[in-house]
């Protein structure tokens, strides 16, 4: 049973919604039954230990895996069986876990691979709004993306997927192997995202972070959302503390 933690009522529909979703990975479970919604305008954390199902949600959702059961529901539109390329046009953008930047291309030539589905005029005016997001991208905007540092790729990677044009980023584990200052240096990143109105479903590994900068949270473990609610609850919540929080 998922037990939801100070959670109000929303009228509205919601942007993305996982109705019993399975996934499985040849003989193994990765994904049981799991239920979650998004709102328009919501940053939404996904938590749980290492290999409870996390970056399989997103992939599922991003349709780079195939589900086993259940449907998935994005902005009323049945995606269950929809083609990753065709996810992206629809709107939605991931930044992989790992980075996975484009290493002996230059930062500027990732950037264009972001808007690989656009034909509109605003391609080179988004290059430059993300160059002015991330200074340091600028700064190395000719430089071979492989040579970046742990933090820049991060960077990267965030505004590679932002040059879609996304209504729903998918971030998974943005702070990874970074040191605290560039954690709050990205976190700070994701402020800015969620105040512009950018609609983002956060997984990562450092509950504590995640849940201080979202909306609302879910608690996965081993392929089953056990508790949900208001990011606020689950920080205050007894059982995510032992559990998480350290």
């Amino acid at each position: 049973m998922t037990l939801v933690v100070g959670e109000g009522a929303q009228s509205r529909a919601p942007l993305l919604e996982l109705k019993n979703v399975s996934l499985n990975y040849g003989g193994i479970q990765a994904l049981n039954d799991i239920n979650l919604e998004i709102f328009a305008g919501e940053v939404v954390s996904l938590i749980g230990a290492n290999g409870a199902g996390k970056s399989s949600t997103l992939r599922a959702i991003s349709r780079i895996v195939k589900t086993r059961a259940g449907s998935i529901i994005y902005a009323g539109q049945d995606i269950t069986k929809a083609e990753a390329s065709s996810v992206v046009k629809l709107g939605i953008a991931q930044s992989p876990e790992g980075r996975q930047v484009l290493a002996r291309q230059s930062v500027r030539d990732n950037l264009e691979m972001g808007a690989y589905i656009r034909s509109d005029s605003g391609i080179e005016a988004d290059i430059e709004a993300q160059f002015k997001r991330f200074p340091r991208l600028l700064e190395r905007r000719n430089q071979m993306a492989g040579t970046l540092s742990g933090g820049e790729q991060q960077m990267l990677a965030i505004a590679r997927a932002l040059m879609s044009r996304p209504k729903l980023l998918l971030l998974d584990e943005p702070s990874l192997g970074l040191a605290p200052i560039i954690v709050r240096e990205i976190f700070n990143i994701i402020d800015e995202l969620h105040a512009s109105g950018t609609t983002i479903l956060l997984v990562e590994q450092n509950a504590r972070i995640a849940l201080q900068h979202a909306t609302r949270g879910y608690v996965l473990e081993a392929g089953r959302i056990t508790i949900s609610g208001a990011a606020s609850a689950l920080l205050n919540d007894a059982r995510v503390k032992q559990a998480y929080l350290g």
